[in-house]
């Protein structure tokens, strides 16, 4: 079964490939800033507006291939209610950064399924991640380390990378940290199959 990945990110492609889930990129071209601002002006918690972005998402780029199924997928940050989105600058990477630092936040990652325009199937998972205690000089230099494409197309740490050493403690599924909880995924596309 070939399904068409609702997203440019070349790690959720990686991942899909990794697990013999062949697929086809087409990038759904959501304005996700002006989502979320609607959203939080509405009151939506980070988890909600993790998985209405994963929905449109994938029922955009589904509304235009009849008869494909389509994964979007959307992961943001939760500290405390606050969401934290993707930086824009090296500025903004080092101020979001400064408020992880130390301290314990939810990365939410979700994943939704739609045919013909609709979602057929969706899944959130939330993962627990405690920043270490790093002082300014160690927050700059990683953030040397991270070139800016991958900075602000994955946000502030990538747990693929060198990111894993920023923390103290990870919770959770590394798939889903990376933005694709694949085992729900290949559970889901194995009953279509039946």
């Amino acid at each position: 079964m070939k399904i068409i990945l609702a997203s440019k990110s070349g790690v959720r492609k990686k991942i899909l490939d990794q697990n013999n889930i062949e697929s086809q990129v087409v990038g759904s071209n959501v304005n996700e800033d002006e989502v979320k601002v609607s959203l939080l002006a509405e009151g939506a918690s980070p988890m909600l507006i993790s998985k209405n972005l994963a929905e449109l998402k994938a029922n955009k780029v589904s509304s235009k291939t009849p008869d494909q199924i389509v994964l979007g997928a959307d992961s943001v940050i939760d500290i405390g209610g606050e969401l934290i989105s993707k930086p824009k600058s090296r500025d903004e990477a080092f101020e979001i950064l400064q408020k992880l630092n130390g301290k314990k936040h939810q990365l939410i990652s979700s994943v939704c399924i739609s045919k013909n325009g609709s979602m057929i199937w969706n899944y959130t998972d939330a993962s627990t991640l405690t920043m270490k205690k790093l002082n300014l000089d160690e927050i700059k230099v990683y953030l040397k380390k991270v070139d800016d494409k991958n900075l602000y197309a994955y946000g502030v740490y990538q747990i693929e990378a060198g990111g894993k050493d920023l923390f103290s403690k990870i919770e959770g599924d590394e798939d889903s940290i990376m933005g694709l909880p694949v085992k729900k995924i290949k559970e889901y596309l194995s009953s279509l199959k039946c």
